[in-house]
């Protein structure tokens, strides 16, 4: 009689964040590809949950990616994550801070235009004044989400990547985020 293949337990662990579309999403379908088990993170849970059923019905394996809730500007959220990791895996090897906003209200008619005219990502600053609004509120809420989310997450969970052979942090950045593309000088004079 045959014997029953074993089934190994992932010997690598991850965590997205911003997980539920986009790069997070095709990063978490790399990473399960591979045999590394991804907690897809997501603000949404339902987003969330959709997204992880979508990985599921590309053939990524049921062992290899679950979901947790988490928001990068909430410390509880964040703390939450740590212990469902520290509970569920006792280490941690790779950290992908993917979530992120863009602090800036695109128009989107006109920054077809400028992409259209320029042929590349529209810069400059009278470019990016016609396309861009940014205030007070959108720029604390980026810094909130991209810095200190980022590095919140880099803090409670770092205990946890000690304990791996190779951990790794990934920050994932966007040229929504280049300094040069604030419209606001104030703005750009308080971040640069």
């Amino acid at each position: 009689m045959a014997r029953e293949p074993t089934i190994l337990a992932p010997k690598r662990y991850a965590v997205v964040t911003g997980a539920n579309k986009g790069i997070g999403y095709e990063i978490c379908r790399q990473l399960a590809s591979n045999g590394i088990l991804v907690v897809l993170t997501a603000r949404d849970e339902k987003r969330g949950l959709d997204a992880v059923q979508k990985l599921k019905d590309s053939g990524i394996s049921d062992d290899l990616v679950v979901y947790h809730q988490l928001d990068v500007v909430d410390p509880d959220s964040i703390v939450s994550l740590a212990e469902f990791v520290k509970n569920n895996f006792g280490k941690l090897d790779i950290l992908v801070n993917n979530a992120g906003i863009g602090g800036v209200a695109l128009e989107a008619e006109a920054f077809q235009r400028a992409f259209e005219q320029s042929g590349d990502f529209p810069s400059g600053d009278q470019v990016w004044a016609e396309i861009g609004t940014q205030n007070y509120e959108m720029a604390e809420q980026c810094v909130k989400t991209n810095y200190y989310g980022a590095r919140g997450m880099a803090e409670a969970l770092a205990p946890l990547l000690q304990l791996s052979d190779s951990p790794r942090i990934v920050n994932v950045t966007s040229v929504l985020g280049l300094l040069k593309n604030i419209p606001n000088e104030w703005a750009k004079g308080i971040v640069g």
